[in-house]
């Protein structure tokens, strides 16, 4: 019976390996419109394994995850449980578990309506890289119609450290300035199984989540959601409990452990009344309370533009974090060094990036965009990126005016490479091009100049926020919404921004009081709108094919494109 199952179980994986192959050729094809890019790199079958949303994950639903994780600093180990409780949607073969190695499973057990806490047995788990693979018939339990089932995973070992977090992720082991233990974790890309077992993919998020972290006692642990209580042990040791009651992404699950102390505010936003915590370390309790000023003249712009704070049942907080930053859902990780700008420096190069802390507005913007609208394929990870670095500017515009918001995205184009498509490779947990970020957000502020009207351009933002409210969604979704509620089709230009690496060129020529114009450089059927001086200020709308606009010859013939539009322009004989 065991050689069956197992029999079967390879039979599964191997079909899984082939579909898998096959849609990447089929995405890389259909995504190469401009130009040839450079050679994609050779993805392999841990990369299908757990980029791949199929026949190992699709019929079951994770409903909440309930994490039981002990922290020993002193030889950078962990051990614990994670109970998955999950929905059965429908029959399923196999189950895919995800966890990292070097960390190990020790042990599965499941539970449900009828049977409590009964074991997997150890011959039908079979291990592959990173992925544990199960027979889903263990769940098909006869004389039940509670679909619901409890997975006890079991597990310990020494996770992978973070080298430079948190683009290289991992867990982190540190020291503050005294010597005392400063402990987390960054692993967005690299995923939440380098550090608990789970189902590690964005396109299923538990719907609400726990953490009972033990660690010494004499240290604080920060977690997302509310704080509920702390445990002393006899061995001093304590855990801490804290719960999450909203949808989170696995990898903004997280605890920050460290010598922590806290102060906040209450503040009075859309929904009522907003508990925002903070919580630093010690001796930089003084620098944190001038420099988290910047916290509610975020929350206040970003719902003015964005809509009410989606997690208000979870509260905000920012954490004092021994990395840089990242958008841990209703605990953002903070380490800018309590400076304005990006750790002092203004990255678009306007001088306003210096009016305000770039980790406070950045990461807090993705509560709204990554948090509570995130992308079902991390290939899809514009639709986090874009909108979250366009909201610096809307920060900039909200608090200094259209004039420095305008300034402030159009520096950032000198951080633009162009070297390979945003949107990357789907089913293999593959990112596209770092340009999601400034390329991204100069596409948004392109489409706003279009459609004209801020406050139409302001209800889509808020509209996209309460439409896919605690949702995960494909950037088709996201495109196709923006065209319907803005009536404008701005097919080609997402296909050209984010599915290519040319930026389209306007070609002119001028002749008397006659301009030429036409598009070169851009995907077949390319006709974004632009406004230009010739003139007089006015609106044309440029294709591949030559278009003349003939004016009264008054005034000069001097020719200009609006600098809101991120394109390029060449005279031409």
């Amino acid at each position: 019976m065991k050689s069956k199952r197992l029999k079967k179980m390879f039979t599964i994986i191997k079909t899984a390996r082939i579909i898998i192959a096959l849609s990447i050729i089929h995405v890389s094809a259909s995504h190469s419109f401009a130009q040839p890019l450079k050679p994609l790199k050779a993805f392999t079958h841990a990369d299908s394994l757990r980029g791949t949303y199929g026949a190992t994950r699709d019929w079951w639903d994770v409903l909440k995850y309930d994490l039981h994780v002990t922290f020993n600093i002193e030889d950078s180990s962990i051990n614990g449980f994670n109970v998955i409780q999950l929905n059965l949607l429908k029959k399923g073969e196999l189950m895919q578990i995800d966890l990292q190695e070097p960390l190990i499973i020790d042990s599965i057990l499941y539970s449900t309506n009828d049977i409590i806490k009964k074991k997997v047995l150890e011959g039908d788990i079979r291990k592959d890289g990173n992925a544990y693979f199960f027979p889903g018939s263990y769940f098909l339990v006869p004389h039940t119609n509670n679909p619901l089932v409890d997975v006890y995973v079991y597990y310990h070992g020494k996770p992978r450290a973070a080298v430079r977090p948190p683009w290289d992720g991992g867990l982190i082991w540190k020291k503050d300035k005294n010597n005392n233990p400063w402990v987390s974790i960054a692993c967005q890309g690299l995923g939440a199984s380098v550090w608990y077992p789970c189902k590690d993919h964005q396109a299923d998020e538990p719907d609400s989540a726990e953490m009972h972290i033990t660690v010494p006692s004499e240290l604080m642990c920060v977690g997302n959601g509310r704080y509920r209580t702390k445990i002393e042990h006899g061995d001093r040791t304590a855990t801490y409990d804290w719960a999450v009651t909203n949808p989170i992404n696995n990898y903004n699950i997280i605890p920050y452990i460290g010598k922590y102390v806290h102060f906040g505010e209450v503040y009075e936003g859309e929904k009522g009344k907003l508990d925002m915590d903070y919580w630093v370390l010690d001796y930089n309790l003084d620098k944190a309370k001038e420099q988290f000023k910047d916290a509610p003249r975020m929350m206040k712009a970003f719902e003015y533009w964005f809509g009410p704070y989606p997690f208000y049942e979870d509260g905000y907080k920012l954490v004092e974090a021994p990395h840089l930053g990242m958008e841990h859902q209703s605990a953002t990780a903070y380490g800018n060094g309590f400076k304005n700008g990006y750790r002092g420096t203004d990255l678009s190069g306007s001088g306003w990036g210096l009016k305000w802390d770039f980790i406070i507005v950045h990461e807090s913007g993705h509560e709204w965009f990554a948090n509570n609208i995130t992308s079902k394929d991390i290939a899809d990870m514009w639709i986090h990126e874009s909108f979250t670095n366009y909201s610096e500017t809307l920060f900039t515009d909200y608090w200094y005016g259209k004039a420095a918001g305008n300034a402030y995205v159009q520096g950032t184009r000198k951080n633009i490479s162009n070297d390979i498509p945003i949107i990357g490779v789907y089913g293999v947990n593959q990112e596209g091009s770092g340009d999601m970020y400034y390329k991204g957000g100069n596409m948004i502020h392109m489409i706003r100049q279009v459609i004209n009207d801020d406050e139409k351009f302001r209800q889509i933002l808020r509209g996209l926020n309460k439409t896919f409210y605690h949702q995960t969604v494909t950037s088709k979704q996201v495109e196709d919404y923006i065209c319907k509620e803005s009536k404008h089709n701005f097919g080609k230009l997402f296909d050209q921004y984010l599915r290519t690496t040319d930026i389209p060129v306007l070609e002119y020529k001028i002749d008397g009081y006659k301009l030429s114009y036409r598009y070169t450089h851009c995907v077949k059927g390319f006709d974004l709108p632009l406004k230009i001086t010739f003139k007089t200020e006015q609106w044309i709308k440029p294709t591949e094919k030559w278009k003349t606009l003939s004016l009264y010859p008054e005034g000069d013939n001097i020719f200009s494109v609006d600098p809101n539009f991120y394109i390029k322009t060449k005279k031409v004989n």
